[in-house]
C-alpha cells in the first residue's frame, strides 16, 4: 500500500466560524492536499465574540493523535507539520514532538509555524509562556514562520513600520533559524489605504500591496499561512506562493465584507481557492 502524502495541521478548532483549524483545513484540501488536524482546543467559537464554551486539549491528547496517525504509516508521507494557536505553551512542546517524530521519517518534510500571539490593537491575547516559547523554541525549529506586524517586532526586538524596516526584522529572524519568513499587516509609507505582505528568503525578498478593506476579521492570519504553505509545497517558488496566497485570501476577505457577515466567507469562495486570480504584481525588494 502506497503511504498518504498529506500535512498535519495542530492548531485550534471552533465548531461555528473559521479561525485556525477551521480556516486552514478547507483550503489546504481545495488546493489538493490531504490534512490530518490535530486540534489544540475544542471551542464553540473564536474568542473575539467574548463569550465561548469548550475545551483547551492536553498535551497527552495531542500526543495520543499524533501517535495515532503515524500508526496508520501516515506521518512517513507528511509533507509538511503546520502549526497555530496553541492555548497553552506546554502544547507546543507536542507541536515540536511531531515535527522531530515527522523528520525522523521524512527528512525533506517542512514545518510551518504561525506565531499567534497578538495584534495592533489589541496586544497579547495569549497565555503567558506562549510568546517565550514561539521566541525561544519554535523560531529555531520552523522552516517557514507568518508572523503579523506586532508579532514580528515582539519576535525580533526591531522597529517595525513599513517594508523596508520589516524587511531588516525579517532577515534577523531568518538568521535564527526560519528559512522563508512572511509578515502580514504591513503599513505602505505614504498610502494609510494600502497593506503589503512581505516574502522574505535566501533567494529575494519580495512584497505584495492591497487595499486596505473597512473589515476586521478573525482567521485571516491562520487561512494566509494555510494557502501560503499550499502553494509553496505546490510550486517551490516563494514569489508565486507569496502572490497566490494573498490573492486568495484578499478574495475572500472581499467575499466576506460584501456579504456583511463575521466570519469568513471560505466556502462561498472556494473556486477563487481553487483556482487564484493573479490580482496584485509581486514586487521584488531590494535589500539594503
Amino acid at each position: 500500500m502506497a503511504t498518504p502524502e498529506g500535512i498535519v495541521s495542530i492548531q485550534s478548532w471552533v465548531a461555528y466560524g473559521h479561525v485556525g483549524n477551521a480556516a486552514a483545513v478547507f483550503p489546504l484540501q481545495c488546493l489538493g492536499f490531504d490534512v490530518w488536524p490535530v486540534h489544540t482546543v475544542q471551542f464553540s467559537n473564536h474568542t473575539g465574540y467574548g463569550v465561548w464554551r469548550g475545551q483547551v486539549m492536553t498535551v497527552d491528547h495531542i500526543r495520543d493523535v499524533v501517535e495515532g496517525i503515524g500508526e496508520r504509516g501516515a506521518l512517513a508521507g507528511c509533507r509538511a507539520v503546520l502549526s497555530g494557536y496553541l492555548g497553552a505553551p506546554e502544547l507546543g512542546e507536542a507541536v515540536l514532538d511531531a515535527v522531530r517524530a515527522v523528520r525522523g521519517l521524512r527528512s525533506d518534510a517542512l514545518y510551518a509555524c504561525d506565531p499567534v500571539m497578538g495584534d495592533d490593537g489589541r496586544g497579547f491575547f495569549v497565555r503567558e509562556g506562549i510568546p517565550a516559547f514561539f521566541a525561544e523554541k519554535a523560531v529555531p525549529a520552523a522552516d517557514i514562520m507568518t508572523p503579523n506586524r506586532f508579532e514580528l517586532e515582539h519576535l525580533t526586538g526591531l522597529p517595525v513600520t513599513d517594508v523596508p524596516s520589516a524587511l531588516a526584522a525579517t532577515a534577523a529572524l531568518r538568521a535564527r533559524g526560519p528559512r522563508i519568513v512572511a509578515v502580514t499587516s504591513l503599513p505602505v509609507a505614504g498610502d494609510d489605504g494600502q497593506l503589503a505582505v512581505l516574502a522574505d528568503c535566501a533567494e529575494g525578498a519580495w512584497h505584495v500591496r492591497t487595499p486596505r478593506l473597512p473589515v476586521n476579521l478573525n482567521g485571516t492570519g491562520d487561512a494566509f499561512t494555510a494557502l501560503l504553505l499550499g502553494h509553496y509545497l505546490q510550486t517551490g517558488r516563494v514569489d508565486r506562493a507569496l502572490g497566490a496566497a494573498v490573492a486568495t485570501l484578499f478574495g475572500v476577505i472581499e467575499a466576506t465584507a460584501q456579504a456583511g457577515v463575521r466570519e469568513l466567507r471560505l466556502v462561498a469562495s472556494q473556486d477563487g481557492i481553487r483556482h487564484p486570480e493573479a490580482r496584485f504584481p509581486v514586487e521584488p525588494v531590494r535589500r539594503a
